[in-house]
């Protein structure tokens, strides 16, 4: 595409993924409202069609770490937002329909069943509604690009649940004293880490077929 295209993550690791290609890089921190602002960040550096990238977590039982999804659409509450057809294609090509825009953490394997069961969509992040809704404010085309890092027969250890701080970097003494204080999580963080590294691949491999 001729566009500027910006690219909105939640974490700073995440942007990492998009170092040296050139395009346009945000990280809100992991939420809606930090999504938000950094999609407006973006758009005041010139950025003429927006990108939601990064992890999501899997609502579906098929939804496998690695699974990359570039959806046909963000579902936030009663909002439905298209992705734009040549973003689609330029991105890949669509993998999935609906992505859930969530608000929160969907933390535990009842919480994505009830999100699965209420909405019948595969996968779920926190950015992309945020992003849509700024897209759509702007009289821009956006998309989404993500990859599953957490399936839904899982439920987060509680050291995965430490808020990002704003810049999108996580919060690494937080993090140690939950591990401190509940050694037991030790192992569901490995699997945790495990599956987002599957994840984190899976868009290594795909941003680098992105010709800017």
């Amino acid at each position: 595409m001729n566009s500027a295209i910006g690219f909105v993550t939640g974490l700073t690791a995440e942007a990492r993924l998009l170092e040296k290609t050139g395009f346009l890089v945000a990280a809100g921190g992991g939420g809606p409202e930090g999504a938000y602002r950094a999609a407006e960040r973006l758009i005041g550096q010139g950025a003429q069609a927006l990108v939601s990238f990064g992890l999501a977590g899997g609502l579906a039982p098929d939804a496998a770490p690695g699974a990359l999804l570039v959806p046909r659409a963000v579902a936030e509450g009663a909002d439905y937002y298209p992705c734009d057809p040549a973003l689609i294609t330029f991105l890949g090509g669509s993998m999935g329909d609906t992505i859930l825009a969530g608000r929160d953490i969907a933390a535990t394997v009842a919480q994505k069943a009830a999100l699965y069961g209420a909405t019948r969509i595969g996968a779920v992040d926190l950015e992309s509604g945020a992003v849509a809704r700024a897209a759509r404010a702007h009289g821009l085309p956006f998309a989404v690009l993500r990859a599953v890092a957490d399936p839904a027969s899982r439920t987060l250890p509680p050291a995965a649940l430490v808020p990002l701080q704003p810049s999108g970097a996580i919060d690494l003494p937080r993090i140690l004293r939950s591990v401190v204080a509940n050694p037991a999580q030790i192992p569901a963080l490995i699997g945790l880490a495990r599956d987002a590294g599957r994840a984190r691949a899976a868009l290594v491999g795909r941003v680098k077929t992105l010709k800017r």
